[in-house]
């Protein structure tokens, strides 16, 4: 039986694996296993190959729960051209696979909203033109049954939000309640942090997410000064700190050390 992603004690720390062939991938899983990876976070749109017995061959590699992303950039983080019937397949073939789960991002099914917010600017979260907001009925529609076919699958859905700007408190929870009604199983936001205010809000706004909602929420900040969200609020609620084995040229720099937050995270709940 699979292990769910959303039942995974908090914080679970994602090993990111990003990399070009199916035995890198496999090569980076183990390294994440041993150095303290409760689960694999798995970039599909950097891999040369995603068809299923690929796929298979990563997921089986280990015990450890694989989350399925596909972003669409390539390793070198230039554009990986899928269209997002093409990006769809990637989940379903990831689930088929024996994915424990797939992140869809809130732009699935509309891609101009990857850049920007083209909607009616009626809550507080369509403020500042954010990025993959979509409020459009149709696409919500078209969003909450590819969920419902993944979960027909036994795999589990973490639906993200990257809005790529600033947001107070309210605007982030209500965008979370917003995107619960779809009914995924985990919930992940990152907002901006460009100064010490926009990291206090973050901090704040994380304690107000875990009262408010009844699904895991990851959520942290990207920016200058975003970093330390990262690994403060998962020790605050967040349900995933995602986290590099070792940096290279695919690697998101601002992701925290693997090996280094699992140490903080053990020691933090030593003194709990």
């Amino acid at each position: 039986m699979k292990q769910k992603i959303s039942q995974l004690p908090s914080p679970a720390l994602a090993g990111v694996v990003k990399e070009k062939s199916t035995l890198g991938a496999i090569a980076e899983i183990k390294n994440c296993m041993y150095d303290g990876a409760t689960m694999i976070d798995l970039h599909m749109s950097s891999l040369e190959n995603t068809d299923v017995e690929s796929l298979r061959k990563i997921i089986a590699s280990t015990k450890l729960p694989v989350l399925a992303l596909n972003y669409n950039n390539t390793y070198e983080w230039t554009d990986a051209g899928y269209s997002e019937e093409e990006r769809v397949a990637s989940f379903l073939r990831a689930a088929e696979a024996g994915a424990a789960g797939v992140d869809i991002q809130g732009y699935t099914f509309d891609l101009p909203s990857k850049k920007g917010f083209y909607g009616e600017d009626k809550y507080s979260f369509t403020k500042g033109n954010p990025k993959e907001v979509v409020t459009d009925e149709a696409i919500i529609s078209k969003q909450c049954e590819l969920i419902e076919r993944i979960h027909s699958m036994d795999a589990e859905v973490l639906l993200s939000c990257h809005p790529g700007i600033s947001m107070k408190c309210e605007q982030v929870v209500e965008l979370a309640l917003f995107l619960e009604k779809r009914n995924p199983d985990v919930i992940k936001i990152v907002t901006k942090a460009e100064n010490e205010d926009d990291l206090e809000e973050c901090y704040r706004t994380m304690l107000v997410l875990k009262k408010e909602l009844r699904t895991p929420v990851a959520y942290h900040a990207n920016g200058s000064a975003g970093i330390p969200s990262r690994i403060i609020n998962p020790i605050l609620g967040s349900h995933i700190a995602f986290c590099v084995d070792r940096y290279n040229v695919g690697s998101t720099k601002e992701q925290i050390h693997l090996r280094t937050a699992a140490t903080v995270i053990e020691n933090i709940k030593k003194m709990m």
